[in-house]
């Protein structure tokens, strides 16, 4: 009569070569996934949209006005965009109301999506050569956000 072993469940060897296997595609799947990156670009999308979207303001104003423009544009300069109804108190440096989009061409003045602080909304307008640039400095991942017209 022979005796029969028998084996029941998993050496160790076996578990260790399964969670090694599970954790190498792990790794694979968070690096092509990368949510940091992910994010960045959703963030760029919106600045991207944010500035067509004021410098398209820009225009049916002009267009509206016999070619006037709004705020600071008016006098031919420009700087940093300032939040709806703010009067631009407490923003560093140049910068530009553009409270007259609010009544007809746009519902608010976007902010930058990366939390933009106080009445700054870390987007910039210039005007050069009639042609206006809205710009978002905040812009990830090295990307350049500007849009001219």
């Amino acid at each position: 009569m022979k005796l029969r072993l028998s084996r029941e469940g998993f050496t160790l060897i076996e578990l260790l070569l399964v969670i090694g296997i599970i954790a190498i595609l792990a790794s694979i799947v968070i690096v092509a996934i990368n949510p940091t990156k992910q994010m960045g670009d959703a963030r760029n999308a919106q600045r991207r949209s944010d500035v067509n979207t004021i410098l398209n303001a820009i225009y049916q104003y002009a267009i509206d006005n016999n070619g006037t423009m709004p705020g600071c544009l008016a006098s031919g300069s420009g700087g940093s965009i300032c939040v709806k109804g703010s009067s631009c108190t407490g923003v560093v440096g140049t910068s530009c109301d553009l409270d007259a989009l609010t009544t007809s061409y746009i519902v608010d003045i976007p902010t930058d999506p990366s939390g933009a602080t106080g009445n700054d909304t870390n987007y910039d307008v210039a005007i050069t050569n009639s042609r206006v640039t809205v710009n978002a400095p905040e812009a990830e991942q090295g990307q350049t956000i500007s849009v001219t017209r």
